[in-house]
Parts: structure tokens; C-alpha cells; sequence
């Protein structure tokens, strides 16, 4: 008759457990920054492409939105979060005085990323295990970029995908306004920010 099984859409897990040292939630749900670089956080998504997996990792600023940094990936390894640790840190001269979330993926449990953080002095916070509105900005943009561009089209090649979403991450900082943000984009309204307290 036809008729095909629907295959449940698989979602990347990066949790195993407790492979190092779980941070306490310091965030709290509390989202609210009051200026740029007070709080950080961090996640990585799947997206399939022809068969094959491909892997964002951001650093999102919670005071406006805006993706400090990010790496695209074909594996999910250390080098992809440590590659985006690198570029934000390049991007923004952190000493202190910054709260990062994530969840309690390995990633985040792994020395070599909590001894970056602890260089730096910047606070790490978790999200409790399993669950996502702990980390709800991130899961927000995420759906944005999925709704925005994944779902809106057949994709030809990973190539294909992976310079849409370089563009679509340009659009986002630079281009899409938000309501919270006054009907600006993040770039602007961290831009309006500075311009304020200068």
C-alpha cells in the first residue's frame, strides 16, 4: 500500500554522564543581562544534511542575543568547542565578571574547557540534567535558525547548508530586529548600548 514508518526526529545528546566536575546552576533562569559580556551561554545542535550530520556550536550573549561566536563542524569533538571558546575570547577581552551556561555535556565537564574558563575567572553555570528551559535562549535560537532557514528548503550539499547558515548568522547579529531589543538587532542594540555609556 505504500505505506512508510515515520522515523522520530533524532536530537543530539551530548550528556554521558559525569565525566568531570558539574558546575551549580548559577543562572537560575535568570536571563536578564544588563550590559554586554555579564552573561554567556553555550549549546550545540544537529542539523542532517544528505545523510549526514552537522554540528553548530555558538556562544550567544544573553544581554542582546548575539551570537559572540560560533563553530560549524562534521564532529562533534573538543577541538569544535574549543575552536569557539578561542574565536569569543579573540572577539571579546574577557577577565572576569562573566557568568557561561550550558548544559552538563561532556564538552562542558572536560578540563581543558572549565581550565579556560577558570583562567579567565569567568563563573561556569549548568543547567540541571534534562532540562532544556534551563538553557531556553539558546533552545530559542536554535529554533529561529531551524524554522528560518533548515526547514525552508531542500538542501542540496552540506557546503550548501553550512554558507546559508554563515549568511543567516550575519543576518541575525546585524539585520533581525527584536521587539526586547527596541526594534533593533543585536549588533545595534549593543552598539546603541556603548554609545550610551560612553
Amino acid at each position: 500500500m505504500g505505506l512508510k514508518a515515520k522515523r522520530k526526529r533524532q536530537h543530539y545528546r551530548s550528556y554521558k554522564g559525569e565525566l568531570g566536575k558539574i558546575a551549580p546552576n548559577v543562572i537560575g533562569r535568570d536571563f536578564h543581562a544588563d550590559k554586554p559580556d555579564q552573561k554567556w551561554t553555550t549549546d550545540v545542535t544537529q542539523v542532517k544534511i544528505k545523510d549526514r550530520w552537522v554540528y553548530l556550536s555558538p556562544v550567544l550573549d544573553m544581554f542582546n542575543g548575539e551570537i559572540v561566536s560560533y563553530v560549524i563542524s562534521d564532529h562533534p569533538d573538543m577541538k569544535m568547542v574549543m575552536t569557539m571558546l578561542d574565536k569569543a575570547f579573540k572577539k571579546r577581552n574577557i577577565r572576569g565578571n562573566l557568568i557561561f551556561h550550558s548544559d552538563q555535556g561532556w564538552h562542558y565537564q572536560h578540563k581543558r574547557y572549565q581550565k579556560a574558563l577558570e583562567d579567565r575567572h569567568i563563573t561556569q553555570s549548568m543547567s540541571r540534567k534534562g532540562n532544556c528551559l534551563d538553557n531556553a535562549m539558546m533552545e530559542n535560537f536554535f529554533g529561529l535558525m531551524k524554522n528560518e532557514l533548515l526547514y525552508l528548503q531542500e538542501w542540496d550539499s552540506i557546503d550548501q547548508f553550512k554558507k546559508a547558515l554563515r549568511t543567516y548568522i550575519r543576518y541575525y547579529n546585524n539585520d533581525r530586529i527584536k521587539l526586547r531589543l527596541k526594534g533593533k538587532s543585536p549588533v545595534q542594540y549593543r552598539a546603541l548600548f556603548q554609545s550610551k555609556a560612553s
